[in-house]
């Protein structure tokens, strides 16, 4: 539960969650209404994610382009891990 409401706070959607988590798109919502979980609001800036093996992770950091300009945060899942990245809207 925790795994899918932090990563509901870093913007996914109910779906995206349910599909790298397994986890109901429903329970999640249910939680989010539970725990009245909210959301910062701020449209300048939008997460990406991707799931990375160890060593398409450490390939991602040695380009220096894929992080400049934007914050990253990295979470295990299982044996890959979630990389999250937020960028700002592009005018």
């Amino acid at each position: 539960m925790n795994k899918s409401l932090q990563l509901y706070l870093e913007g996914l959607t109910y779906r995206e969650i349910e599909r790298i988590l397994g986890i109901s798109h429903v329970s999640i919502m249910n939680w989010v209404k539970k725990y009245n979980i909210k959301r910062p609001y701020n449209s300048d800036y939008h997460p990406t994610y991707k799931i990375l093996n160890a060593v398409e992770l450490g390939d991602y950091f040695k380009k220096t382009e894929n992080i400049k300009g934007a914050g990253v945060i990295v979470t295990e899942l299982g044996d890959k891990f979630m990389l999250i990245k937020w960028e700002r809207f592009k005018e």
